[in-house]
């Protein structure tokens, strides 16, 4: 699996997420602009030491990223993006995930830019919300609950006891 994150302005959240990805061998893409420092303390307290066991890879932006995908895609119609924001046609459980599917997140205050929503609008999935007043969950909290999903479906390979 692999988890992208565009322009990413917490440093915790892509810490977290770096260490989910390095738990479950999921690649991480992280697209630029960023609202910190990669070397950043609490980038690297929040990834522990996992960053070494981690393959992730630094794009300066979505088009150089989208290239390397469909490059790097195994599958006849392409890589699938699936773009997680509220507002999606399907929840994230309703997806058949497969195994090289892309998890797309977005930057922390603005969420996924509209254009890429719109061309990927057969892929935009949603995670229930229940509360009208809450605003949005948190974005290491997103990636966590739709890649073990998307692991889930597809037989948790490599599951280590």
């Amino acid at each position: 699996m692999n988890i992208v994150l565009i322009n990413p302005e917490i440093p915790p959240n892509t810490g977290n997420i770096a260490r989910l990805c390095a738990v479950t061998q999921s690649t991480l893409h992280l697209i630029e602009p960023f609202g910190f420092e990669l070397n950043d303390k609490d980038l690297k307290r929040a990834g522990m030491d996992y960053w070494q066991h981690l393959e992730w890879h630094r794009w300066p932006d979505w088009m150089h990223f989208e290239e390397y995908a469909k490059q790097h895609s195994s599958s006849p119609s392409g890589p699938r993006f699936w773009m997680v924001e509220c507002d999606g046609e399907k929840r994230y459980d309703e997806v058949h995930w497969e195994s090289n599917d892309y998890i797309v997140l977005g930057r922390e205050t603005k969420g996924i830019p509209k254009v890429l929503l719109e061309r990927y609008k057969d892929f935009w999935i949603r995670i229930p919300m229940f509360n009208p007043t809450s605003r949005s969950l948190n974005l290491s909290n997103c990636a966590a609950l739709v890649l073990y999903e998307a692991l889930r479906q597809t037989g948790f390979v490599g599951e280590i006891r």
